[in-house]
C-alpha cells in the first residue's frame, strides 16, 4: 500500500527521521479507518495510546497534542484513509535507560480498507502475546502463525492460551453468537477499539451480550463466529480448527448495525 502522508511530530517525515526506525521494535500504535475526515471510537484510540505509553515509557503524550497531529496529517491527504499513529522514543531499544526523551508520534495514512469479504477459516495455534493489552510493534509471531495457517489451507490463525481458551486471532478480535446473545471470549487479549465501540453500541441497542471462556470443544454448540478489527465490525468465520460454524447473517448484521450507530468525530 502506498501511503499518502507520513508525518513525524506534525511535520513531513524525512529519511533522516525514519532511518533510525527501520530496524527497531519498541513502540506501540493504534490503527483507524477515517471516512470524511472523521473517526469512530476516537476516545478509545486516545485511551489506548495513553495506557500503552504509560506501560512502556512511564509517560504519555497529551490527548490534545495527539489530536492536533492527527488533524495535521489528515488535512494533508484524502478524506477517506487508513491511519496508523505510532508512539516511540528516540532512546530506542536494547537499553535499560529509557531516558527523559520526549515521545515522538509518527502518523501515516494510506488507502482505506474494509477488510476481506469472508467467510474466513482459522487454524488454532497455541500462542499468547507478550503484553497482550498493548498494541505494540515487532510481533513476528503473528505473521508467522498466519502464514503457517495459510500453508495448512486456512485463511488465518486463532490463538489458544495455556488454559486452552480462545483469545484472539492474528490481527483480529473474536466474537461468537449463541443464537440470542453475542459472546465475547474471556482471556488475556488486546481489547480492540472496534470491539469497544461495538460493545457499547450493542448495550445502547439493548442487544444481549456476555463474556465467557470459549474453548474449541464449545464451538459445536455455538451458532456463529466473526473476526473484527479496525477495518470492519464483523467478518463471518465458517471454521475454527476442526469445528465448522454455521453462517449467521443476523449476527453479522447486528454487529454492523452497532458499528453504524457509533457517531464519527473529528480529531
Amino acid at each position: 500500500m502506498s501511503f499518502y502522508v507520513v508525518q513525524r511530530n506534525g511535520g513531513t517525515a524525512t529519511a533522516e527521521d525514519l532511518a533510525p526506525l527501520a530496524f527497531t521494535g519498541y513502540a506501540h500504535f493504534t490503527a483507524a479507518q477515517v471516512r470524511g475526515g472523521l473517526i469512530k471510537g476516537l476516545d478509545l484510540h486516545l485511551e489506548r495510546l495513553q495506557i500503552a505509553s504509560l506501560a512502556m515509557f512511564g509517560r504519555a503524550l497529551p490527548d490534545d497534542l495527539v489530536r492536533s497531529r492527527l488533524r495535521t496529517a489528515l488535512a494533508a491527504g484524502p478524506s477517506d484513509v487508513s491511519l496508523l499513529a505510532t508512539v516511540y522514543s528516540s532512546t530506542g531499544e536494547f537499553t535499560a535507560d529509557d531516558g527523559a526523551a520526549e515521545l515522538d508520534l509518527l502518523v501515516r495514512t494510506g488507502a482505506p480498507s474494509s477488510g476481506p469479504a469472508g467467510p474466513l477459516s482459522l487454524a488454532t495455534v497455541e500462542h499468547e502475546r507478550f503484553l497482550p493489552a498493548v498494541k505494540h510493534v515487532g510481533e513476528v509471531a503473528k505473521t508467522y502463525v498466519m502464514r503457517q495457517a495459510v500453508r495448512q489451507g486456512f485463511d488465518d490463525a486463532a490463538f489458544l492460551d495455556r488454559r486452552g481458551r480462545l483469545s484472539e486471532a492474528s490481527i483480529w478480535n473474536l466474537a461468537f453468537w449463541d443464537g440470542e446473545a453475542v459472546v465475547w471470549p474471556s482471556a488475556e487479549m488486546l481489547g480492540g477499539t472496534m470491539m469497544g465501540t461495538v460493545r457499547r453500541q450493542l448495550e445502547r441497542l439493548g442487544a444481549p451480550q456476555r463474556v465467557q471462556e470459549v474453548r474449541p470443544a464449545d464451538l459445536p454448540g455455538l451458532s456463529g463466529a466473526v473476526v473484527m478489527n479496525s477495518w470492519t465490525p464483523g467478518i463471518a468465520v465458517d471454521r475454527i480448527g476442526e469445528a465448522a460454524l454455521p453462517a449467521a447473517p443476523s449476527f453479522v448484521e447486528l454487529l454492523h448495525a452497532a458499528h453504524e450507530a457509533e457517531p464519527p468525530v473529528a480529531p
